[in-house]
């Protein structure tokens, strides 16, 4: 496709507007919102999915899967809720981080906060993929597995 000299130079403008710390900073924090919402809403929907397919009472399980499913279910959970801690940790930063007073403080934060948001949300997806994986895996053991 071909574009006119002003498209490309609008195209420009619009991307050196883009590459700005103060729009990377906006951009990042609404990418963590997003995913916050995103693991917190996973979080409640893979509880529900195994409180009503999973068994009823995993005491009547053996003992090998029954310890095999209340692992995943802890281990799985506890990944859910660093994931969403971690998404609220990039979406509003740590309590009491104080950037204001001076400019450079303003723009170093405003260099830097991006690139932690970014990382943040990087562990967070990882996190949100491993607790869901184990909490399926769990779901999946007290489907196959015979009661007592």
């Amino acid at each position: 496709m071909t574009y006119t000299r002003a498209e490309l130079d609008e195209a420009e403008l619009r991307l050196e507007q883009m590459t700005r710390p103060e729009q990377q900073l906006s951009a990042a924090l609404q990418q963590a919102e997003g995913y916050r919402n995103f693991v917190a809403s996973l979080t409640g929907l893979l509880t529900a999915v195994f409180v009503l397919k999973g068994q009823e009472d995993l005491s009547k399980l053996h003992g090998c899967p029954r310890w095999t499913v209340i692992s995943l279910l802890a281990g799985g959970f506890v990944a859910l809720i660093v994931s969403s801690w971690l998404t609220v940790l990039a979406a509003h930063g740590r309590p009491g981080a104080d950037f204001y007073g001076e400019p450079t403080r303003l723009l170093d934060y405003e260099n830097k906060r991006p690139g932690e948001i970014w990382r943040l949300i990087e562990w967070a997806r990882w996190l949100a993929v491993l607790g869901i994986l184990a909490v399926a895996a769990a779901v999946i053991v007290t489907w196959i597995t015979p009661a007592k």
